[in-house]
């Protein structure tokens, strides 16, 4: 049975921690199923540990070459585990597969967070007499609990996270497959191959996102969360909403933009659209040096570690967005529900985040996997460090007090992008006018098609657009009116690259120009753009 995690990917340690993985350089029943039983525990609630067997341990790392395991071991090591497992209080089986690393085999197990826990095992399973006993993990290590911690351990039974449990108002029919093997492609898992040909249920099942007996398996949230097309139907308002400010919370015009799907596809297009539109860098030069700095508003690395913690952390039970806040002077990202009680605030405006416990264990370990999130506890230092390096103030993050019911995170724009040259500003302004009216000249000279516009180089179609805007606008037009007829949407950037050059241009007005924001607002070709349109006509 192969095992969906690249074994590559796992020695190298990139996307599961330390506390996660075992190395043993041979098979070790009493040590290995101490493990398991701590795994299985999952005490800090981490998700998934790993056993590899046959590999060295020097700091942490796996030792390569590795040494090995003998795979005419395997069926025996095999039938051996599963007496072993039958000890477990209750039984617990974890998943076993051979493994080709270094020109050799190693045997991984996998031992997913147990659904009954806590689990008690033999100290040794190997001994006549059987003395059980409770393992965690702790740290890199497996140690037996002490009573405070058997205490919470127990407090901890039938409570397991809601990415992890069954959903029963859904079949394991509602699991796309083409998503799954999608993933397993990603992720160059040796279970890729097997996917076209492996019943569907066997597959949900070996990749732990199903529970049940064969007649009735049911799909767990997780599932439907990354592999279903419309996570909504089962969890509402699981999407992320960016909506964008121009002038402020305050002001009356805002533009919003809706990411849904899977929800590792929304983190993917949510950041590839802010990075688009709202990330820009600004280089300035530094007086008395050759040299010049470049800026960015936000830097994008803030703002990925950010809204990825947002998707990672947010109670999906909750019928709450992910809410991406665009403003003049800042980023929110604002997800509910709040962070967990053990997590101090002022720790996290310091940059620095002690967790005890994760709300989504199985979705951290997913977004791990595809490299969209780092590892535990490192989302607000990775802030804090991308914020330090672009020279921009601390983030800021806020909850409401004990109830914990939202979270905050607050990234400042740089500075440079506030400061203001009204001179250079109105010269730059006076220019791009001057320009546009001259390029209008010459291109109303021609024959334009608007029809093929998308195909025109970037300038030359911003250019017909305000030819198409300047057509329209011979009688008042509302902004919506406008951006509809020129099959655009009505966003500040598309506002500033066509409406706004002709307003300075002097080619269209506003018919409330003492009131631009006003949201009765219309535009309306002037006479001068009358003429230009005129000229094209004759």
């Amino acid at each position: 049975m192969n095992i969906p995690i690249n074994i590559e990917t796992l020695l190298a340690g990139k996307v599961v921690e330390s506390e996660r993985i075992e190395y043993k350089k041979g098979w070790n029943p009493a040590e290995i199923m101490r493990t398991v039983a701590a795994f299985a525990n999952d005490f800090e609630n981490l998700g998934s540990g790993y056993i590899v067997v046959g590999v060295e341990e020097i700091n942490g790392m796996a030792k390569r070459p590795v040494f090995g395991f003998d795979s005419a071991k395997f069926d025996k090591v095999q039938k051996e585990m599963i007496g072993f497992c039958n000890l477990m209080r209750p039984k617990y089986f974890p998943k076993m597969s051979l493994e080709d690393v270094d020109g050799k085999q190693v045997l991984l197990v996998w031992v997913t967070a147990g659904s009954n826990r806590p689990y008690e095992v033999p100290k040794d399973v190997t001994a006549n007499k059987k003395d059980y006993e409770y393992f965690i993990r702790k740290y890199s290590s497996t140690i037996r609990v002490n009573d405070e911690q058997k205490h919470e351990l127990f407090s901890l039974t039938a409570n397991i996270p809601f990415d992890d449990r069954v959903n029963h108002k859904a079949r394991i029919d509602d699991i796309s497959p083409y998503l799954l093997r999608n993933h397993l492609r990603q992720i160059n898992s040796r279970l890729y191959p097997q996917s076209e040909t492996l019943p569907h249920k066997d597959l949900c099942v070996q990749m732990n996102l199903a529970e049940g007996a064969d007649e009735h398996l049911l799909p767990k949230n997780v599932g439907l969360l990354l592999f279903n097309d419309t996570p909504e139907k089962y969890f509402p308002y699981t999407h992320i909403s960016i909506v964008e400010f121009p002038n402020g919370a305050g002001g009356e015009e805002f533009y919003e933009k809706v990411f849904s799907g899977p929800v590792q596809q929304q983190l993917v297009n949510a950041l590839a659209y802010i990075k688009a539109q709202t990330v820009k860098s600004k280089t300035v030069k530094i007086k008395g040096q050759a040299e010049s700095k470049t800026f960015f508003n936000y830097p994008f690395e803030a703002v990925e570690e950010a809204l990825a913690n947002a998707v990672y952390h947010k109670n999906y039970e909750i019928r709450e967005p992910i809410e991406v806040r665009i403003m003049p002077d800042s980023i929110e990202i604002i997800s509910f529900g709040g962070p967990d009680p053990s997590v101090r605030m002022s720790d996290l405006n310091k940059g620095l985040i002690r967790v005890r416990r994760y709300r989504n264990r199985r979705i951290g370990e997913f977004l791990k996997e595809l490299g969209l999130t780092e590892g535990k506890g490192t989302g607000i230092p990775t802030i804090k460090r991308a914020l330090e390096v672009n020279g921009s103030p601390p983030a800021k993050y806020d909850t409401d007090g004990d109830e914990r019911r939202y979270f905050v995170t607050e990234i400042p724009v740089h500075p440079e992008f506030l400061k203001e040259d009204s001179n250079q500003d109105s010269n730059q302004d006076e220019e791009k006018s001057n320009y546009v009216i001259a390029k209008l000249s010459s291109l109303l000279n021609q024959e334009i098609n608007y029809d093929i516009a998308k195909n025109i180089k970037s300038t030359e179609k911003i250019l017909t657009k305000i030819v198409m805007v300047l057509e329209f606008c011979f009688a008042p037009r509302t902004r919506d009116e406008i951006f509809d007829e020129i099959e655009m949407s009505n966003q500040t950037r598309n506002y500033n690259d066509i409406v706004k050059p002709a307003v300075d241009a002097g080619l269209v007005s506003m018919t409330i120009p003492k009131k631009p924001k006003s949201k009765y607002q219309k535009y309306l070709t002037t006479e001068k753009g009358k003429r230009l349109i005129e000229s094209k006509n004759d």
